[in-house]
């Protein structure tokens, strides 16, 4: 297709729109995307609801495709509405103008993460139903928003609500991510986040003395504990190629604080660091293993879990889940390629698996660069007109279940 004929396609021209749309953090004002959405519903004939799980500025917009049997468990297909803040200045296109370039690029923050997938699940219903196709469950689209500041305003309350609990949700589905070779990534579980501040106390002094049991002391073996362990997860990425960002247990120090004049040995520092902790980690052993070495290293060592999330189960990916069965069918008949892994970052499914129900991340994305939260994100047009088709596919295999 030529960029004349991308410009005027209808699906490109409605995905631009919501593009435009500024739901960006901090402090968002979602009230045009609540209108562009319910618009959107408009055009499907879907009946729309917003909910406001925590306050009215973070509203939760559902659209309803009823089904031949609505007793049945729904099937959702979330999306969230924000996106992550942008530095104008390192973009060479206006991040929310959507500009198409000659070759089919279309920047603007939200065009991998993840305005596109909201607007193909759109597009695949507007396909389905101009088909005739009725699904045999209901299908709800959900367009949550505040995912990018942790989802709290959110999917997470959403799920607490007599409102979703009316659904009778069977399955979600979510965004993935963009991969670099043909195949297609599909995320059934995600990682165990914890965020741990360690304030470490010790003697206190002059600096031109060696005083013993200090607190750069102590930090200086648990950093070096924190970072070997680091290396060792590197290294298993090394040694075997078949291993992906998730499959392993990243850790990072963040934040390093303390100190009060540079001759003054400090009574306290702090380190912060962030782990993300593999799905076949033991969390009680690692958790004792961070205590202990703590004792080794002199103690005085207080341990803050500033986010402790808990084990949330992987969704199955075999065949005794009748939706990935249906799932992995749809995509084996159109021949794409594809690769299950544990998603390496932390997305709305998280809420979903820890409520019992299966979730799976997928973003029809391949051959692309992985520009989720990066400097000029972009989309190439065709494929998120191929996208369409994929979930035109997937939605009616996983509502006919």
């Amino acid at each position: 297709m030529s960029k004349a004929e991308w410009e005027n396609n209808e699906e490109i021209k409605i995905f631009r729109e919501y593009l435009r749309i500024p739901t960006v953090h901090p402090n968002i004002d979602y009230t045009a995307c609540v209108e562009f959405l319910k618009r959107q519903a408009a055009s499907l004939d879907l009946p729309v609801d917003v909910e406001y799980p925590v306050n009215e500025a973070n509203p939760v917009v559902i659209m309803k495709w009823l089904g031949k049997q609505p007793e049945l468990p729904g099937i959702i297909l979330n999306s969230h509405t924000d996106v992550v803040p942008v530095f104008a200045d390192k973009w060479t296109h206006d991040p929310f103008t959507a500009d198409l370039d000659d070759e089919g690029r279309i920047y603007a923050r939200g065009a991998q993460d993840m305005k596109c997938v909201g607007a193909q699940y759109l597009a695949a219903i507007r396909a389905l139903k101009a088909a005739g196709y009725q699904p045999k469950r209901t299908v709800y689209l959900t367009f949550v928003p505040d995912e990018e500041a942790g989802g709290f305003f959110g999917m997470r309350e959403f799920i607490k609500g007599d409102y979703f609990k009316s659904l009778n949700v069977g399955l979600s589905l979510d965004e993935g991510s963009s991969s670099l070779d043909d195949s297609y990534y599909v995320y059934f579980a995600e990682r165990t986040g914890w965020h741990i501040r360690f304030k470490i106390s010790g003697t206190a002094g002059h600096g031109s003395l060696l005083l013993p049991n200090t607190a750069g002391e102590k930090l200086n073996y648990i950093v070096n504990k924190m970072m070997g362990f680091r290396a060792s997860q590197v290294q298993a990425l090394k040694d075997n190629t078949r291993l992906f960002f998730g499959d392993v247990t990243t850790v990072n120090l963040t934040q390093l604080t303390g100190g009060v004049q540079r001759n003054v040995v400090p009574a306290m520092l702090e380190v912060v660091f962030d782990l993300r902790i593999g799905i076949d980690v033991d969390l009680v052993a690692f958790e004792q293993q961070i205590r202990d070495w703590c004792e080794e290293a002199g103690g005085g060592i207080e341990i803050v879990f500033e986010q402790k999330d808990e084990y949330i189960p992987p969704t199955k990916v075999d065949a005794s889940n009748p939706y990935w069965t249906a799932f992995e069918k749809a995509l084996n008949e159109l021949n794409l390629k594809f690769r299950t892994h544990v998603c390496p970052g932390n997305t709305d499914s998280r809420f979903l698996r820890s409520v019992g129900i299966p979730a799976i991340g997928f973003s029809p994305m391949n051959s692309t660069p992985i520009l989720l939260h990066d400097h000029d994100e972009y989309i190439r047009a065709d494929t998120y007109l191929h996208g369409i088709k994929v979930y035109t596919k997937l939605i009616a295999a996983v509502a006919d279940v």
